[in-house]
């Protein structure tokens, strides 16, 4: 049985900003990524009805566009919460915390790995590696990073998030909801007041090998694994 169609007037809407997309690419087929984030900035997942809307546009079958569409995590396949909160459980996160976050995270909202909570706020995954290995561990909201996470303070972000209490990422632009990210990696702009003025750069901990680098910081040090003892660097090699 084929998947219903969007209502007239979303259909209109939908078809508009896609022919939008669709404008900027010399091959129509290679507007298919943006598409599906359209059609999940319209439900808050890749339905069936999205899969076929991004066919019939692009003139593919439905069986190719939901390859691609189940290929990436970043497209969702079932309803899902309002906020994306992804712990990064990779080797170094996972090290410095990320496992205990993840654990205490699934206790304390009663949910599990891609399980979305009772009043479809959040839904919690395991994230791979997101390039924030320097503030490991990191919790991501709708991909904006929250660094230097620690289990309690991830579950005060969560349950400010339930809460709708104001909750700002360390850097970037202000949190949105999933289908505002969604519409903006569909190609449209943050017309948020002031969320571009919020775009932060590297921070202190990013730059430390540039500085190094630079001969800008201090020379490090070796710490001895068996004497717990301090020495500083010279020549690249510590004293005894």
């Amino acid at each position: 049985m084929p998947p219903p169609d969007y209502p007239a007037e979303v259909r209109a809407r939908l078809e508009a900003d896609a022919r939008e997309v669709i404008a900027r690419y010399p091959d129509t087929r290679s507007a298919l990524l943006p598409l599906l984030h359209l059609v999940q900035a319209e439900e808050g997942y890749v339905s069936r009805t999205g899969v076929r809307f991004c066919a019939e546009l692009l003139e593919l079958t439905t069986a190719e566009v939901t390859a691609v569409s189940t290929f990436y995590s970043m497209y969702r396949r079932k309803p899902s919460g309002e906020y994306q909160v992804g712990v990064c459980t990779n080797t170094l996160c996972a090290v410095m915390g990320g496992d205990a976050i993840f654990e205490e995270l699934q206790r304390h909202l009663g949910i599990g790995n891609d399980e979305t909570t009772g009043d479809g706020k959040v839904t919690l995954q395991h994230i791979e590696c997101n390039a924030a290995c320097d503030y490991a561990p990191v919790v991501m909201v709708n991909w904006e990073f929250f660094d230097n996470q620690t289990p309690d303070s991830a579950r005060r972000l969560v349950d400010d998030l339930r809460a709708g209490r104001p909750v700002r990422p360390t850097r970037g632009a202000p949190l949105c909801t999933f289908r505002e990210t969604a519409r903006m990696l569909a190609g449209f702009p943050d017309t948020r007041p002031g969320a571009v003025e919020a775009t932060g750069g590297a921070g202190p901990a990013t730059l430390v090998g540039l500085r190094l680098a630079k001969g800008e910081t201090a020379p490090g040090r070796i710490v001895s694994p068996r004497e717990g003892g301090i020495s500083p660097c010279e020549g690249g090699e510590g004293e005894e």
